[in-house]
């Protein structure tokens, strides 16, 4: 097993069988789920794993403890990646403690009606439990992103096991850049509660931490400030890179044809980065994550149904859901006969705050012409200042 200290081992597992976490995200890299072992005067282990992994899970635990007893399980989170084994624990060590906060229990109950806890700490906010020479705190953060969330600080290593909060997809036995599937797990699964990690990212910044333990993705150690501040950013949903993302949906190829020419004349001006996606041929989290990553967007669709194209739909519901702010939007729309795509677009972003529209629109009927051409160079001079 992996030692994060000298006390604190790794006793995860790597899943490279599942295709789609929490039934939606592509994952081609698999997915790691994280549990600890703290070793002290008293035991404890932090949180299980995915239900396929409860035999690997339990073995890990042996081979660090030997024939030694866990003294405490803390619960952290119960969505079922992370606690799915509960049941299995206890069957195999029905002495241990097992430490939670009263929505925990309230959770594990629902999740597990027969299972009998024999010893159980409610914890509150704040409150400590001593191992021995390890000192923890349980720091609630309700809605990062289940109302029972709690992360625990070891005041004597100086690790912060973080939940869900610094997490990834992908196993830990493929190396890969953290940024990119970081944000697209946090805009994912966690961007809809910015307020909420805004106040724990308080709440962490009073703690010396020197090791952050996440419940997935790889244990954080160097450059703290690095991954500190990009959750910042995302949470505060500011702007974190220079550029236009381009998101259409077209039929026929005329809307993509618009699409693919302001990218070329943005290129041309010297834009920092463009980046452009087909809804109806990309991940719908990548396409997601890069409307959060750039402050400038433009949406380029075709009217359907007096509406969009259903995958613009999809991904204008996707970015509304996650309450998507302080970005300027700019809008390309086609109609063969009735182009009434622009007003459904605004009228679907009338209640998200700060959003700046362009002056310019490019309104297509049909098929590309000389005047959308110059309508496209006149979005791209107006996205470049």
């Amino acid at each position: 097993m992996k030692n994060v200290t000298k006390d604190i081992f790794y006793i995860g597992v790597n899943d490279h069988k599942v295709d789609l976490f929490e039934g939606q995200y592509i994952v081609p890299n698999g997915m790691a789920y994280n549990s600890y072992v703290i070793m002290d005067d008293k035991t404890a282990v932090f949180d299980t794993v995915d239900v396929n992994f409860g035999d690997e899970w339990l073995a890990n635990i042996k081979e660090v403890l030997g024939n030694k007893k866990p003294d405490y399980l803390i619960v952290q989170h119960v969505e079922p990646d992370h606690s799915a084994n509960i049941d299995k624990f206890i069957a195999e060590y029905p002495e241990t403690t097992v430490v939670g906060n009263a929505k925990t229990f309230t959770m594990i109950d629902a999740f597990f009606p027969e299972l009998e806890i024999a010893d159980k700490l409610i914890v509150k906010n704040g409150d400590t439990l001593s191992l021995g020479n390890h000192e923890l705190t349980f720091v609630f953060a309700p809605m990062v992103h289940w109302p029972e969330v709690m992360v625990t600080y070891d005041s004597t290593d100086k690790v912060l096991f973080s939940a869900d909060g610094f997490g990834k997809f992908g196993a830990l036995d493929v190396e890969e850049d953290w940024a990119c599937e970081a944000r697209r797990y946090y805009f994912g699964i966690v961007g809809k509660y910015g307020v909420q990690v805004q106040a724990l990212l308080k709440k962490a910044s009073a703690l010396d931490i020197q090791i952050i333990c996440p419940l997935h993705g790889v244990i954080l150690k160097e450059n703290l400030e690095y991954y500190i501040n990009l959750y910042n950013t995302w949470s505060s949903y500011e702007v974190e890179s220079k550029g236009v993302f381009i998101a259409y949906s077209s039929v026929y190829g005329n809307t993509r044809k618009a699409a693919e020419l302001l990218k070329d004349k943005l290129i041309e001006k010297g834009c920092p980065k463009v980046a452009i996606s087909d809804l109806a041929r990309e991940d719908m989290a990548e396409c997601v994550e890069d409307a959060f990553r750039y402050g400038k967007i433009v949406l380029a669709t075709i009217t359907y149904n007096g509406e969009v194209f259903p995958f613009m739909n999809r991904f204008i519901s996707e970015l509304i859901e996650r309450n998507y702010q302080n970005r300027t939007i700019g809008i390309i729309e086609n109609g063969a006969w009735a182009a009434t795509a622009g007003k459904y677009i605004k009228n679907k972003f009338d209640k998200s705050k700060n959003i700046t529209w362009l002056d310019t629109t490019v309104s297509i009927k049909s098929a590309v012409k000389a005047e959308n051409i110059k309508q496209i160079e006149a979005m791209a001079d107006e996205l470049m200042k």
